[in-house]
């Protein structure tokens, strides 16, 4: 992001053209990592105060929100090589950990492991070394 002011509001405002032209809803300043890549660029929404680590990937439809009551008041910080699935949701402070793979529909609102394929709802968590295996795309 160009720290010259002028750029930086050029910039942010090309950014809001694009993302709601496409039914995309996240903010210029995310903290998101390299290699994340979106393989359906629709009807996604991620909140202005979730952390993305780096090669994230995510589908059609999917939410990483913010919880605002209760034990998981927050919102999502997702580790490395994650892989989201169409309409999956990550809701409230939970911590994804690194080489998980959401398959698609799964509702997430509780912490993941390293290491684990996630489905369903309520999400069924399993051990899998290697999950995300020739799931990432474009990783870094």
């Amino acid at each position: 992001m160009s720290k010259n002011p002028f750029l930086h509001k050029m910039y942010k405002k090309l950014f809001e053209i694009s993302t709601k032209k496409k039914g995309i809803e996240f903010s210029v300043d995310n903290e998101i990592g390299y290699g994340f890549y979106v393989g359906h660029p629709y009807g996604i929404t991620i909140n202005a105060k979730a952390i993305i680590g780096n090669n994230v990937n995510i589908h059609k439809g999917v939410t990483i929100g913010q919880e605002n009551r209760g034990k998981r008041k927050g919102t999502p910080c997702i580790g490395n090589n994650v892989w989201i699935g169409v309409n999956a949701t990550i809701v409230g402070n939970v911590v994804i950990g690194n080489d998980v793979l959401i398959a698609p529909n799964t509702y997430i609102n509780c912490d993941i492991p390293d290491h684990s394929i996630v489905f369903g709802n309520p999400c069924i968590v399993k051990h899998a070394d290697n999950a995300t295996k020739d799931y990432i795309n474009r990783a870094v």
